[in-house]
């Protein structure tokens, strides 16, 4: 602790004016080495600058939370200090519609990570990867994230009639209208958690449906093509509300579902289209997810599958 009987006794401290009465202090003791920290502004809680800045308190320690739903830069302006960070990249957009193809969906990115790193004054570059494009010729790969030296990657896209891309979680297979193909689904690459899609078949059996396979999920394979016309994307991550940005649970890096010419459906991820009278029924990725957009369904014409979400950065420190 601070000793007042170490400095100038005949002031008290509680007069003093900040740098202007630092002489009245041991002349012979540098400030970094009191006891107490920064008097003199040394040290001291962090102050920080960029994305959207939200503070609470959990039993009784304060925290700030920068959220970043778009590439941007961290400047800490002063203090440093440990920041716990959560940094997902962006989905898959799912397969097209393409005459005869029935396009798969999309798949998540390829994990949440979260660990802590130390942060000082200076500016931080932080990179949120874009979610996959919907497209009529083909679906687009999500994009990675990074941010204090962490990068996490993207999910596939879904095929279009064509196996699904493999890359965080692997986008689901695209049935191309051939009484007899199979199309994979992408695989999870490199060391990430994610999963692979699901395989598209064509079901002769039930009127000629062509099935895609569902987009990979953090948490679960995209579902394969089945005869009830139904492939769900694959199951979502851990949810980031432990660091406080949300006081709503939600799954993060789910799969987009696969399309059919009968129906299809998925998890919160995207959900793909269904029914040949809504050849653009499918459904986009729920924002700043990570995760993949739904499969666009076999028709007349070409249809753009739907877009995977961007991914998202979060970071957190102590203030009080």
């Amino acid at each position: 602790m601070f000793r007042q009987d170490r400095t100038n006794p005949s002031t008290a401290v509680s007069t003093w004016k900040a740098r202007k009465d630092l002489p009245k202090a041991n002349p012979s003791t540098a400030v970094s080495n009191w006891l107490n920290g920064g008097l003199a502004g040394g040290g001291g809680p962090i102050t920080a600058f960029g994305g959207v800045i939200t503070q609470y308190t959990d039993s009784g320690t304060t925290y700030r939370v920068h959220a970043f739903r778009g590439t941007g830069t961290l400047t800490v302006h002063a203090g440093s200090g440990d920041a716990t960070y959560m940094i997902i990249g962006g989905g898959g957009s799912g397969g097209a519609n393409n005459g005869a193809y029935v396009g798969g969906g999309g798949g998540g990115a390829g994990e949440v990570a979260t660990g802590t790193a130390a942060i000082a004054a200076g500016s931080y570059t932080i990179t949120v990867g874009t979610g996959g494009v919907g497209t009529t010729t083909a679906g687009v790969n999500g994009a990675s994230s990074s941010a204090l030296g962490v990068t996490t990657i993207g999910g596939g896209a879904g095929g279009t009639g064509s196996a699904g891309n493999s890359l965080g979680c692997g986008g689901g297979g695209g049935q191309n209208g051939s009484a007899a193909s199979t199309m994979a689904g992408g695989t999870a690459t490199g060391s990430h958690t994610g999963n692979a899609g699901g395989t598209a078949t064509n079901y002769t059996t039930n009127g000629g449906w062509y099935e895609s396979g569902g987009g990979g999920g953090i948490g679960g394979v995209g579902e394969a093509a089945g005869t009830d016309g139904l492939a769900n994307g694959g199951d979502g991550g851990a949810s980031a509300n432990h660091i406080g940005i949300s006081a709503t649970a939600r799954a993060y890096g789910e799969g987009g579902g696969g399309s059919g010419q009968s129906q299809g459906e998925s998890g919160i991820g995207g959900d793909s289209g269904y029914g040949t009278s809504t050849p653009a029924g499918y459904q986009t990725a729920f924002p700043n997810t990570g995760s993949g957009g739904g499969g666009s369904l076999n028709n007349t014409g070409s249809y753009a599958g739907g877009a995977g979400s961007a991914g998202m950065v979060l970071i957190r420190y102590e203030v009080a």
